[in-house]
C-alpha cells in the first residue's frame, strides 16, 4: 500500500484546492479513494479546516490593503477583538505577541476611507496605538 504524505497533499491544495481528486490521485500516484480518505481524516483531525479562495481587491475597487496594528490596554482587549470581528473593513483579525496586541488586514476603496477607519479605531475606548502599514505589493 502506498501512502499518501500529508506534506506534499496540503502543498497540492494550497496551490489550488479545486483540483478534481483524480488530478491529485495522479500526482500523488495513488487511487482517488486514497485522497478521499486521507483529506477526510485530515478534515477530522482539524488539520484542513476549510477550503477557500483567494481575491485579488483591487479588481473588486479596493485600491488599498492595509495591515493594522493595534495596542490596547489589557483589560480592554476581549471588547476591542469583539467590536473589530464586527467591523466589515476587516478581512483579517489575529491577536498577537511582539510590536502589536492585535493585528488586522482591512482593504479600502481609497485613502479617505482608510483615514476614516484610522479614527475610529484611534477614538476606540481602550486603544492606546493605531500603526497603519499599506501593502504596496503582494509577493507570495
Amino acid at each position: 500500500m502506498v501512502r499518501i504524505s500529508e506534506k506534499k497533499l496540503i502543498e497540492i491544495l494550497q496551490e489550488n484546492a479545486r483540483l478534481p481528486f483524480v488530478k491529485i490521485a495522479k500526482k500523488l500516484g495513488v487511487s482517488e479513494a486514497a485522497v478521499r480518505k486521507k483529506l477526510s481524516l485530515l478534515e477530522k483531525k482539524g488539520v484542513i479546516k476549510k477550503y477557500t479562495i483567494e481575491i485579488d481587491p483591487k479588481k473588486l475597487g479596493f485600491e488599498i490593503v492595509c495591515l493594522i496594528g493595534i495596542d490596547t490596554l489589557p483589560e480592554k482587549l476581549i471588547s476591542i477583538v469583539e467590536k473589530l470581528v464586527k467591523r466589515k473593513e476587516v478581512k483579517h483579525l489575529y491577536t498577537a505577541s511582539g510590536d502589536h496586541m492585535i493585528l488586522i488586514e482591512s482593504w479600502f476603496r481609497n485613502s479617505k476611507e482608510l483615514t476614516e477607519f484610522i479614527k475610529e479605531l484611534e477614538s476606540m475606548k481602550g486603544v492606546t496605538r493605531v500603526c497603519p502599514a499599506i501593502i504596496l505589493e503582494k509577493i507570495k
